[in-house]
């Protein structure tokens, strides 16, 4: 298991290049034995893809930062201790994205509200988060400030690569195997040759996401790159989950599992889980038009 995603995929590695070194000190540590979770205060209600447009602001009062505001669809918000968060700390920049800056919020700060959200996938994976003149160290900032555009651009590029880890497609072509032998369906050689066409995109994948860890292990430039393997994972995971719903027939839409010999497998679970990932880190829509620039 993952101890924290968002700690040691996201806001691990950019504290490591854009931290002070007792924000290291304090954080690194504890994201990797696991104490400290983490969630990410990107998205707002009125800023999703278009993320610059965010309006949670920190205005400096002497040593703190004031931060007011609304993030939503925060990953695990309502068991992290952390947050790292985009908020606008200049309110005249001449560009939207110069005016942003990245902090470190400490969950338990009076003036949080966490407000889980049930998801299309039964469960409450995503949250709603408030903050009402909560006051937040300065020397929590990360990087310069009005610099936050940089480093959280920095950070999508981790968030997508790590999205595009061919073990949740590896994870769904082993169920719709075993979902096949089931029901039959695997006794069709037109479905047995989409089952050995989506394998071969699960390899594809894999060679890709293998290519992009040699490039960030030699710290090569991964660039536009991460958003062309995010959406090749993205992708495949969800032809995956569409032939698991073939494979299932019209058992695919039972709430209950499929009990195969291999034991009970829930079909529908993982084709809303790969509904999801279009979404994630960015939209399908937004990924194809940073590759084409």
């Amino acid at each position: 298991p993952v101890l924290s995603r968002q700690a040691l995929g996201h806001i691990g590695p950019i504290l490591m290049r854009y931290g002070t070194a007792e924000q290291k000190a304090r954080h690194l540590p504890k994201m990797l034995s696991g104490e400290n979770h983490w969630c990410q205060g990107y998205s707002e209600p009125n800023a999703g893809s278009d993320l610059a447009s965010l309006r949670t602001r920190a205005d400096l009062d002497g040593d703190h930062f004031v931060v007011n505001g609304q993030k939503i669809w925060t990953t695990w918000a309502h068991h992290a201790h952390w947050i790292y968060a985009l908020v606008r700390t200049d309110q005249d920049a001449p560009r939207k994205q110069a005016g942003i800056s990245m902090i470190l919020i400490d969950l338990t700060t009076e003036g949080i509200t966490i407000r889980p959200i049930q998801t299309i996938a039964d469960d409450e994976e995503f949250c709603e988060v408030f903050f009402d003149n909560v006051r937040v160290p300065a020397n929590n900032l990360v990087g310069e400030i009005n610099s936050g555009w940089t480093v959280a651009k920095a950070l999508m590029d981790n968030e997508r690569i790590g999205n595009a880890s061919p073990q949740f497609a590896i994870d769904g072509l082993d169920r719709l195997k075993k979902v096949a032998r089931a029901t039959g369906a695997i006794d069709d050689p037109v479905f047995r040759d989409k089952i050995t066409r989506i394998e071969l995109d699960v390899l594809a994948q894999a060679a890709v996401f293998a290519h992009t860890v040699e490039l960030a292990n030699a710290d090569m430039p991964i660039g536009s790159g991460s958003s062309f393997i995010k959406l090749v994972g993205t992708d495949t995971v969800q032809e995956i989950g569409d032939l698991l719903m073939e494979a299932a027939g019209p058992n695919g839409a039972d709430h209950a599992a499929i009990d195969t010999p291999d034991g009970p497998i829930d079909a529908g679970e993982f084709f809303r889980q790969a509904r999801r990932n279009s979404i994630f880190a960015g939209t399908s829509e937004i990924q194809r038009s940073v590759t084409a620039k």
